[in-house]
């Protein structure tokens, strides 16, 4: 590997370390995110559980009441409620496997299930942390390694790119 292209693979290696040492803090804000969704949600849901049991109905007896009407306002509104209710449980239980991960883990946790809303919102609010946590430094050097990776391969594919035109232009 030339010195230009060494150059360009650790300058790619960091560009890498650096997006990736950022998934720790991506998922810290998220999961700061999630807890507040739920904390609202859980007003609406409790709310409801205690309209019902008012009415000594469980929550199920009570969506179904909802459903079973004959009014379309009524209907939808349970279906509007039984959307809620699923995700605030969807979110808790996040929450729950965020909550239990190893910080290394928690970009692949947040990665399997995201809530779009939540992650739209910390998308476009997040403010970017200094890696100085040790899985930022893990996720820093996977970047870094990345990079590195990538720039190097393209490296390779543009040698031999130049070294087959210099080898079929000197056999004409």
């Amino acid at each position: 590997m030339g010195p230009i292209a060494r150059i360009i693979a650790i300058v790619a290696g960091l560009a890498g370390g650096t997006v990736f040492s950022q998934a720790p803090e991506f998922a810290q804000q998220y999961r700061q995110r999630i807890g507040g969704a739920i904390d609202e949600l859980r007003v609406i849901v409790e709310d409801f559980n205690r309209q019902a049991a008012d009415h000594n109905l469980d929550r199920q007896q009570a969506l179904n009441t909802y459903a079973q009407s004959s009014d379309d306002f009524l209907r939808d509104r349970g279906v509007s409620m039984q959307s809620t209710i699923t995700r605030y449980e969807t979110l808790l239980s996040q929450q729950l496997k965020l909550g239990a991960a190893a910080p290394v883990a928690k970009p692949f946790v947040l990665m399997r299930e995201p809530d779009d809303v939540v992650f739209a919102n910390t998308w476009r609010d997040f403010v970017p942390g200094v890696p100085v946590s040790f899985a930022g430094l893990v996720w820093g050097g996977i970047g870094f390694g990345g990079g590195w990776v990538v720039a190097a391969l393209l490296g390779l594919g543009t040698r031999r790119a130049v070294r087959t035109r210099r080898a079929s232009g000197s056999a004409e």
